[in-house]
């Protein structure tokens, strides 16, 4: 696996990197503050039974957390984008699910989530949109996982694999 040769593609698997690690770090810290509200906003996707939507809830902001160290420091980047291209398509299935049976929901992919008030608008499509392009970012960090400015590099390099 050799570094990104081009700059075009160096500054994309940065960007990459750098989106999906803000996004997670950004999720989990709101999560990992309430973890009430994380659970919360499992369960009201209706998908899971109530013990397992707990765990999740309760797991969630944890994975989030250390899946933006991973990318921050660009260590088994692979594997990092991996579980963020699992976690990404869990959370597409589950909003299509919620909008296709008509639930009122926040998605609380930010913390909060839960219920919506009767005159709050879902907004189901800006979401699903948003973590497609998050999950083109994992795709090609599962392409190229060994970015400039990372340790996969530095392994990379003092190994000498290029």
């Amino acid at each position: 696996m050799a570094e990104v040769g081009n700059a075009g593609q160096a500054l994309l698997g940065l960007a990459a990197r750098a989106v999906l690690a803000g996004v997670w770090l950004y999720a989990g810290l709101n999560k990992v503050t309430d973890l009430d509200g994380s659970i919360r906003a499992v369960k009201a996707y209706e998908l899971l039974p109530s013990a397992a939507a707990e765990l999740v809830g309760a797991a969630l902001p944890l994975v989030e957390l250390a899946l933006a160290a991973l990318l921050l420091l660009g260590l088994a980047t692979r594997l990092a984008a991996a579980t963020s291209a699992l976690l990404l398509t869990g959370f597409v299935i589950g909003v299509a699910a919620a909008w296709a049976r008509g639930l009122q929901i926040d998605c609380g992919c930010f913390g909060g989530g839960g219920e919506l008030a009767a005159d709050q608008a879902t907004n189901y499509g800006t979401v699903l949109a948003r973590d497609v392009l998050f999950l083109l970012a994992a795709a090609w960090l599962l392409w190229r996982p060994v970015t400039r400015w990372s340790v996969d590099a530095a392994l990379a390099r003092r190994t000498g694999q290029r």
